[in-house]
């Protein structure tokens, strides 16, 4: 052994965005799971007439609650973008490192924008 760091490893190398949205990707993916799993509890708690729906809502109307929501409004927007975005390198398209770096800039906006007009929407900021 020569005490030397495996390759790659994060110590090596810097972040680039490529990396990082791949990483946020999974991350996002995860929380979708997550959330689905949020969301069939909430369903079967309103199904069974418990108090465990009430406590559920109580909780997500909190600021805490209401934090955790945007967040999965934000990875819902993001993992649609960035699949898109898949979706078009698997054809081919957009493979050389400019696009790559437009197209990643691209998802990250779209995501946000589209998040903090969901967000004013559902305020009633905007009709």
């Amino acid at each position: 052994m020569t005490g030397r760091p495996l390759s790659p490893h994060l110590q090596v190398y810097k972040p680039q965005l490529t990396s990082m949205l791949s990483i946020l990707h999974r991350a996002s993916g995860a929380t979708l799971y997550m959330a689905s799993l949020l969301m069939v509890y909430w369903l079967f708690a309103l199904a069974s007439g418990s108090t465990h729906a009430d406590a559920l809502n109580s909780g997500l109307t909190e600021w805490w609650g209401k934090i955790v929501l945007y967040g999965i409004l934000f990875c819902v927007y993001y993992h649609l973008a960035n699949g898109l975005r898949h979706l078009m390198w698997d054809t081919g398209k957009g493979l050389d490192l400019k696009t790559a770096y437009m197209t990643g800039w691209l998802v990250v906006v779209f995501s946000l924008v589209a998040t903090a007009v969901t967000l004013l929407m559902m305020m009633g900021g905007v009709q």
